[in-house]
């Protein structure tokens, strides 16, 4: 059977719907329920509106770029709070931690030691071994201060 054909009846749109709804929920990302709704409404309008193929398609096309722009707008005003906004900016979440110069701050750049890791910072002059706090961060350099 030709997919084209199936869409030629509203079943093939809202079984389409369904199977995108199912996907997001497996594969969350927030974007697939977009277009899982321009596809039910697709559906309901070829349910009760007698149009062809084609049109179909250009309807469910628009309705796509609406219902994406829509979420993205909707999402946008009402984003989704976390509980560890944090969660993928390391350098942020360094920031107050107290570490071990191990190159010296000279002229304002030295190294720190960070776990089992070494960063580059910047910061107040310091020999090996003081001990200073991040204060903030630059791309992956840290800022520092003497603790």
């Amino acid at each position: 059977m030709d997919w084209l054909a199936m869409l030629d009846d509203h079943w093939g749109w809202l079984v389409f719907a369904a199977l995108l709804g199912m996907a997001e929920v497996v594969i969350p990302g927030v974007f697939l329920i977009w277009v899982a709704l321009a596809a039910a409404v697709t559906g309901l309008i070829a349910l009760v509106l007698p149009v062809s193929v084609p049109v179909q398609l250009l309807i469910f096309a628009l309705l796509c770029l609406a219902s994406v722009w829509g979420g993205r707008r909707w999402y946008a005003a009402n984003p989704v709070s976390s509980q560890d906004p944090m969660l993928n900016d390391r350098t942020a979440r360094l920031v107050g931690e107290i570490v071990t110069v191990v190159e010296p701050i000279d002229n304002g750049r030295g190294r720190v030691k960070i776990g089992d890791s070494v960063w580059s910072c910047q910061g107040p002059d310091a020999p090996a071994g003081a001990r200073v706090r991040v204060v903030g961060a630059d791309a992956s350099v840290l800022k520092v201060e003497l603790a």
